[in-house]
């Protein structure tokens, strides 16, 4: 235990405070010291058997979101016995406090709500935006921002997104080491579309439409000029905004500040490394991998684009990288004669007849890889897959869309229908699958392999600007932890309590991108990945002398 300046609290007051509380962990010479004798059970515990109890009464719990409530109010009781809980047991803990759980608390969260975690600044706060900053206790060095307009597959939920940024920023903490201090999850409340919550008596935002045009643009600019000076340096990751929006923000933002946007760019990250270690199987290349997305907004958009930047850091020409990737909308296969395109999918718009339907999209180009990533549940069907199966001997299925109920297949499905020959990834969490004698493990292209480590990497350098070159470096850092092992088993990733190392690699190879580009606002260190270490916060109780 390391010995810290005694807490500004005391008594009573210490342990309502989620940062300082110990709870049974306080020592009998604290608790002389800080008047808690006789406030808290006589028996002084440890941190590991605070675990265990926690563990055990998490356990019992019938559901998922019992326990995601379960967990949330650990959080607000005790910060640093909640990250050694999720640090300790990742593979069980982050489906619960992130996806998929998260997006059932979010679309309840006016029901579950108890105690306020993060910033809400809503329309009302116009021209007191950087009033409303100030009121957060602590320097922020990270801010996860949201205005809850399409809140992972599930739409608009307005305010009630506060879950996601909360979720992404304990997942910075638990995989990242990111001090609890330097992160401030921040919802922007500009209404809401959805008619269910604007009825809803519990509804957490104002009751009215969203902003649009020229008014939201005017107090998004306000947050992110605010943000900046009352933080200086702060890294804004914009999270689950719609398409229109999240496209327009990042190119009006990350020349100018440090922002990066997760859906577009960290999910680019995840599946261009999932892919890479796919053709790990396949035997392909990159270059001799064509892909075909289900969906065609920002998730698939930025995929494609970082397929392409890496095909193009191999040598390929600009114009060859983007005909590996060809996209599939509302209204079919998006080709050059199409007159209904918005600019983002126009680059990828090729030469072809008319398709109107994905499964004959996938007949036509026979593609090497699909990947779902349009949130309508059960859409690459049993012919789909066989079809795929036809025409490669090791079909890459990539079905992302989550919650589990927007999957595009289960991984029964994919497997099954292949006769064990998919090579499968997903977006939401699925158990081992049994095929033909051999057990294959599916693993999540999940952004919480990259974002934490990207996030990591930028703040502990104090990097003025967040580049794509920067993605690619957290794909390739990726992709290569991923051991023969793992692949014999179909896993496409690391497992999930690897994750405090992954995001470490990640973070110096991040770093190092940083220094190259000249971006870095601290000296560079003789040795990065020790520099790295030394920033990750570890939830280990203080001494208090």
């Amino acid at each position: 235990m390391s010995s810290v300046t005694p807490p500004p609290l005391r008594g009573y007051a210490i342990l309502q405070d989620p940062e300082y509380n110990k709870s049974t962990a306080f020592t009998e010479a604290e608790r002389d010291a800080l008047g808690l004798r006789g406030l808290l059970p006589p028996r002084v515990t440890t941190q590991p058997e605070q675990v265990s109890r926690v563990l055990q009464n998490m356990r019992r719990l019938p559901t998922d979101l019992d326990k995601y409530i379960f967990l949330t109010a650990l959080h607000d009781r005790n910060e640093t016995l909640f990250f050694r809980v999720v640090m300790e047991n990742a593979e069980e803990i982050m489906p619960l406090i992130y996806t998929p759980t998260v997006g059932l608390g979010c679309q309840l969260y006016g029901r579950i709500y108890r105690r306020a975690r993060g910033l809400f600044i809503s329309a009302a706060d116009k021209g007191r935006v950087k009033q409303v900053l100030k009121n957060w206790p602590h320097k922020a060095g990270i801010i996860v921002v949201t205005d809850g307009e399409r809140i992972l597959g599930l739409g608009d939920l307005g305010a009630q997104g506060m879950g996601i940024p909360v979720g992404k920023l304990s997942l910075y903490t638990a995989c990242a080491g990111m001090h609890p201090q330097l992160c401030l999850p921040i919802t922007l409340d500009v209404g809401t579309e959805n008619e269910e919550l604007l009825k809803d008596p519990l509804y957490i935002g104002h009751y009215r439409r969203r902003l649009r045009g020229a008014e939201y643009d005017a107090l998004v600019e306000e947050f992110v000029a605010a943000a900046n000076e009352v933080f200086p340096g702060v890294l804004i990751q914009f999270e689950d905004f719609a398409n229109a929006n999240a496209f327009r923000l990042l190119h009006k933002y990350q020349d100018k500040v440090c922002t990066f946007n997760d859906d577009i760019q960290g999910t680019a990250s995840v599946t261009l490394a999932g892919l890479k270690s796919a053709i790990r199987i396949t035997g392909k290349s990159l270059a001799d991998t064509r892909v075909l997305f289900l969906g065609a907004g920002e998730a698939a958009v930025g995929i494609a684009d970082l397929i392409t930047a890496s095909l193009v850091a191999d040598g390929l020409p600009e114009a060859e990288a983007r005909k590996r990737c060809w996209l599939v909308d509302s209204k079919g296969l998006v080709v050059a004669s199409r007159t209904d395109l918005t600019d983002h999918k126009r680059k990828y718009a090729h030469e072809h007849a008319p398709v109107k339907e994905f499964a004959e999209a996938v007949n036509a180009l026979k593609p090497q890889a699909i990947i779902g990533v349009a949130a309508v549940g059960r859409t690459f069907t049993q012919p789909i897959v066989k079809a795929m199966a036809s025409f490669n001997s090791r079909p890459i299925i990539f079905a992302l869309s989550n919650p589990t109920s927007k999957s595009e297949c289960t991984a029964e499905e994919a497997y099954a229908w292949s006769e064990g020959r998919g090579v499968f990834a997903c977006g939401s969490p699925f158990a081992p699958v049994n095929i033909g004698g051999q057990t294959l493990v599916p693993r999540q292209c999940n952004n919480s392999y990259i974002f934490p480590g990207v996030g990591l990497g930028v703040v502990a350098t104090k990097a003025k600007r967040v580049t794509d070159d920067m993605f690619l470096a957290a794909a390739d850092t990726l992709a290569q932890m991923v051991s023969e092992a793992d692949l014999a088993q179909g896993s496409l990733y690391p497992p999930l309590k690897d994750m405090r190392s992954v995001s470490a690699a990640i973070a110096t190879s991040v770093a190092e991108v940083v220094f190259k580009r000249g971006l870095a606002g601290v000296a560079k260190p003789a040795d990065m990945a020790a520099f790295i270490r030394q920033n990750m916060y570890e939830p280990t109780y203080p001494t208090y002398a």
